[in-house]
């Protein structure tokens, strides 16, 4: 029997792109993401009970390119709505500092906030 997952997901469709680490090709989007995993949505279908050497390409506010690399294994892989794209869920092995605070970030910034009161 499937429990349905608890866990809050922000939605990021077509902004987080996810790189193989090993081949620096592109594997897909990121989708949602919480502090244990993500979801990538790709034009192929993912292998499940694989294990992924992956990377993001986070840009900084010092005008560099910073690298989150982490390893995920592929929990589950089906077609999207849209033709020619597919949904994968992943785990995070052991998420990075630099992953937890980018999801934390990703949180905040996508979290609707109380205007404060003005006088």
């Amino acid at each position: 029997m499937r429990t349905q997952r608890r866990i809050e997901r922000h939605q990021l469709p077509y902004y987080l792109k996810v790189f193989n680490r090993i081949t620096d090709k592109p594997m897909g989007y990121i989708g949602n993401v919480s502090i244990d995993g993500m979801m990538l949505i790709s034009q192929l279908p993912m292998l499940v009970g694989a294990r992924f050497d992956m990377r993001l390409k986070i840009p900084g506010q010092d005008g560099q390119v910073h690298h989150i690399d982490f390893f995920a294994t592929c929990q589950w892989s089906r077609e999207d709505v849209n033709p020619g794209h597919y949904d994968s869920g992943f785990s995070l092995v052991v998420p990075p500092p630099e992953y937890v605070e980018l999801v934390e970030a990703l949180r905040y910034y996508f979290t609707f906030r109380p205007l404060a009161a003005s006088a």
